[in-house]
This record gives C-alpha cells, structure tokens and sequence, in this order.
C-alpha cells in the first residue's frame, strides 16, 4: 500500500458527500488549491496530493526531460501510483461521486488517468492541460463530465495540442467543455466561473 501513497492533505467530508482531489501546477503543493477546494465544495472530502518527484526542487507529478516532452516511462508509473491513490480514497469515503481539478502539471496527471484508466473522475476540471502525444481510444470515458480550459496566448501548452485534446475526448464520447481566455498560462476568473458551473452541473 506505501506504493501509492503520496504526501497530502485530507479533509473528510460528510458521509456520501463528493470525493473533490485537486493537483498542484509545477513548484506548488498540496495547499495551493485546498482553499479553493473548499469554497467551491465545503461539504465535500477534500484531498491534495504533493507531487512525488523534485524538479530542481519544484514538486511535480512526473518526470519530464524537457519543457512539453515527457518521460513516458515515469508518467506511466505516476498514472498507475495516482490511479490507486484514488481508488484507496474512493474505496474508504464512499463517494456520491468523485471530481478532480488540476492545473498545468496536475491537469496533465488528470488528463492521463482519464486517457489510461477511463472514468476516475465523473467530473474533470483540466485547466490548462498539455498533452504532447497521441492518446489511445478509451470506450470508458462515454458519459465523462470534462471542463478544459486555456488561454490563447499560452507559452507552454499550444492552442492547437488544447484543440487536439478536447477533440479526443469528443471522439471518446466524453461531455467536453473547452473554455479560452485571451491571455497566457495564468489562471482567470472566468476559468473558476466555468468550473462552478461544472459543479452545479
């Protein structure tokens, strides 16, 4: 069980309430999105995983040997760790339903579970995901309830890859929701807007 565990936060919700995981970008940890997680669900069991490996220091959820080219090795092993993190969760709090949110880094993490292991989350908030490869067709993702959003002057995650990426999931048959901004890679307020409404959905 040490295997998939990762260092976190935790706060246990009411019983049957949501099971709301929220992922750090690149350099954060697990407290940058737990307030959040907070306003948008406060009944909900709330946990945030620290990234695993060190990049200079800066915490990530996978090793990546460049900046947009992945180790695929390692992300494979994150994907498998992360799956089983969750599932442990999941296993134990007995969630009405399970909500992730990641931005950057913890979008990708998001957006690979999803492509690998199909429906971990019956609602997905990817902002600003970067998925550099083409994923495999997932049959299980049918019915997934997915928010991407993007800014269209990203330096780090092209318009066309985001494009890329909400087109697959709509070819999974995926309820893909893909929302821009005008500007880089930070996060608007237009971003939580759309991620309120996916809750609310």
């Amino acid at each position: 069980m040490t295997t998939q565990t990762y260092e976190h936060r935790l706060k246990a919700g009411a019983k049957g309430a949501p099971l709301f995981i929220v992922f750090h970008g690149t350099g954060g940890d697990e407290n940058q999105f737990f307030g959040l997680a907070e306003q948008l669900l406060p009944d909900a069991t709330i946990v945030s995983p620290r990234g695993d490996v060190s990049e200079y220091g800066a915490a990530r959820f996978f090793r990546r040997t460049g900046e947009g080219v992945y180790d695929m090795e390692d992300l494979a092993r994150a994907t498998d760790k992360m799956a089983g993190f969750i599932a442990a969760f999941a296993a134990e709090y007995k969630p009405s339903e399970v909500i992730g949110l990641g931005y950057s880094n913890g979008a990708n993490i998001m957006a690979n579970l999803l492509i690998e292991k199909g429906k971990v989350f019956d609602k997905a908030a990817l902002l600003h995901p970067l998925v550099p490869f083409r994923p495999k067709d997932n049959a299980a993702l049918e019915g997934a309830k997915i928010l991407m959003t993007a800014g269209r002057m990203d330096p780090i995650c092209p318009p066309d890859l985001t494009e890329a990426l909400a087109q697959y999931f709509e070819r999974q048959k995926a309820d893909v929701e893909l929302v821009w901004h005008p500007g880089g890679h930070e996060l608007r307020q237009t971003e939580l807007a759309a991620v309120h409404s996916l809750l609310a959905y």
